[in-house]
């Protein structure tokens, strides 16, 4: 994988942006494979083609790009908040590459890959709406919270400017696979609980450790009054899409 952002066509622009926008994308379709399947290459999506920056030639997989030269932090920008919403939970948001990219050197330091299932309603934050002066006034977008995003669903394609092995990243993306036959309805539930799981920072842990983040969860799902029923509901769920191992007296394993 050359980690170096093409340049080619690239003096006929202008804008920053739109040098980094051609650059990245053009860089994406020599470099981004497919996880789902075998394919080696994603081909570039049509212009008109909503949300979707490459489409996989072989199984037809959607995945979208989003660039930047800053490192990332827990936020990224992403387009208007009722679209993300409502692809979420008719489930049709792509699967995302994000890219950070180094201006001087003009090359690719991060990639990481986030399943399209990886998505609940509590990684995505609505943003204010635009100014009345501004030229799409009252529009409202919305950032995508990389924190929200449980760290098996931050899947690593180059981290510091190496890239990982195919196999590896296609390994990590089929472990998370079962989350994808989830209903929408409870998926979100499972990718929270997952989450809280994962900021433990523990191999083995309790029942206990997880209800200490109950507050936490009330507030992604305010309508449920049963969050700790809720809790062990989903840990089953997690143990049985293998993701987690019931050691027995509230005890478990991440697997």
């Amino acid at each position: 994988m050359d980690l170096r952002l093409p340049t080619e066509g690239l003096d006929r622009y202008d804008s920053a942006s739109q040098r980094a926008r051609i650059g990245t994308e053009a860089w994406g379709a020599l470099n981004f494979f497919c996880p789902v399947c075998k394919s080696p290459r994603l081909d570039i999506a049509s212009r008109n083609t909503a949300a979707v920056d490459y489409l996989c030639p072989k199984c037809d997989s959607p995945f979208q790009l989003k660039s930047q030269s800053k490192p990332f932090g827990n936020r990224i920008v992403d387009a208007a908040y009722s679209e993300m919403k409502r692809a979420i939970l008719s489930d049709r948001t792509p699967n995302l590459y994000v890219l950070h990219y180094d201006l001087t050197q003009w090359a690719v330091r991060t990639v990481i890959l986030i399943p399209h299932f990886a998505f609940a309603l509590s990684a995505i934050e609505c943003r204010p709406p635009l100014a009345p002066t501004a030229r799409r006034a009252g529009w409202i977008g919305c950032n995508i919270l990389l924190n929200k995003i449980p760290p098996d669903a931050r899947i690593p394609i180059v981290e510091s400017g190496k890239a990982s092995p195919v196999s590896e990243v296609r390994r990590a993306y089929k472990r998370l696979r079962p989350l994808g036959n989830l209903r929408v309805e409870t998926r979100g539930w499972t990718l929270d609980v997952l989450n809280v799981v994962r900021s433990l920072n523990k191999k083995e842990f309790s029942l206990p450790d997880v209800y200490a983040h109950a507050n936490e969860l009330a507030k992604l799902h305010p309508k449920n009054a049963h969050i700790p029923d809720k809790i062990r509901q989903q840990l089953q769920v997690l143990r049985d899409l293998s993701l987690l191992e019931f050691l027995g007296g509230g005890f478990y394993r991440l697997r």
